[in-house]
């Protein structure tokens, strides 16, 4: 076992973990963070997706012991100070971009990383930034329109597929 120390959601965290250690399973079982969710374990699905260092990252297939000294960001960590939803969330939950929920931290997660670098992005660039998340059960639409939402753009020119 070797200590890992990182900072998640803005709050330095350090804990014993063995090398084989996921991020995802450290978040999720050491620290409690169970809104990162893991569908797959292959990184095919997204639903893992946390930020480190404000970048978009997989969490099921990142080391947790890679990550010493990161800076995390989880889904828990989206939300405002006050605890009310952010603007991405709340643009989910305004447009019905969920509905089991499952995909939904990973998709949130990616929105955000995309808004980041890319503050007003097409419907296609959505589209296209959002092919390593799989959600099955909403047909991509509503969430599509909820980070076109979140953007300040006018969802009503999302075209329905």
């Amino acid at each position: 076992m070797t200590q890992v120390t990182m900072t998640i959601n803005g709050r330095a965290v350090s804990g014993d973990v063995e090398g084989r250690t996921l991020l995802s399973d450290f978040l999720r079982e050491d620290q409690r963070l169970t809104g990162t969710h893991v569908g797959c374990d292959t990184s095919q699905c997204g639903a893992c997706v946390v930020h480190v260092n404000g970048e978009a990252v997989k969490s099921c297939t990142a080391l947790a012991l890679d990550l010493e000294g990161a800076e995390i960001k989880t889904i828990e960590g989206m939300a405002n100070a006050d605890g009310s939803l952010g603007v991405i969330q709340q643009a989910f939950q305004d447009n019905h971009g969920l509905q089991c929920g499952f995909c939904t931290p990973g998709m949130v997660m990616s929105a955000a990383a995309l808004l980041k670098d890319n503050p007003t992005p097409t419907e296609t660039e959505v589209r296209d930034y959002l092919e390593g998340n799989i959600c099955r059960c909403t047909g991509y639409h509503n969430i599509v329109k909820s980070i076109m939402a979140a953007s300040g753009q006018d969802v009503a020119a999302v075209a329905a597929e």
